[in-house]
């Protein structure tokens, strides 16, 4: 039974676990996957088009990808879990600041297909965690608060970055003379 697929949301019997998992579904494919590339096989999200606004798209890209951390440690995910989809998120922030080369790798890391195909592993491993299971263990809610605390120091450092270089380039233009 471990080797179901990933779109088979069948796996968890509970109707309110299942909700869960397909909001965060389809909240991943709106930031992914959610328009086709014409003549590709290809599919990018809001989240690369996002992190094309200048001076900020990347950090609210982030912001929106925290919201499936916080579900995973609502739903019981291990700390390990946890950390390397913080990691998934923090790397594609990180990267996708760096112009052209940032904006592309946003489109192709997809941390937030990764993260939601974490979540099911995770699930799948448990073997048919219900939500009243995993609602018990509420170990990892402090982990997953320090995760969500240091996404949000990234978000500030990158906000303050990108508040420097946008000073630097107006004092540059001469705008403050």
């Amino acid at each position: 039974m471990s080797n179901l697929p990933s779109d088979r949301p069948s796996v968890i019997h509970d109707p309110r676990f299942v909700k869960r998992l397909d909001r965060l579904r389809n909240f991943s494919r709106l930031l992914d996957n959610a328009i086709a590339i014409p003549g590709t096989n290809y599919r990018i999200g809001l989240d690369p088009l996002i992190g094309l606004i200048p001076g900020g798209g990347d950090t609210a890209g982030m912001i929106l990808s925290t919201f499936i951390v916080y579900e995973a440690a609502r739903m019981g995910a291990s700390k390990e879990v946890l950390t390397q989809m913080a990691v998934n998120i923090l790397l594609e922030t990180v990267v996708g600041t760096v112009p052209a080369v940032g904006d592309v790798f946003d489109a192709a890391w997809k941390s937030n297909a990764r993260n939601v195909r974490l979540v099911e592993d995770f699930l799948r491993k448990q073997g048919h965690v219900s939500v009243v299971a995993v609602a018990a263990r509420p170990r990892n809610r402090w982990f997953a608060v320090l995760l969500i605390v240091l996404l949000v120091l990234v978000f500030i450092g990158c906000l303050a970055i990108s508040l420097w270089i946008l000073q630097w380039v107006l004092q540059g233009l001469g705008a403050f003379r």
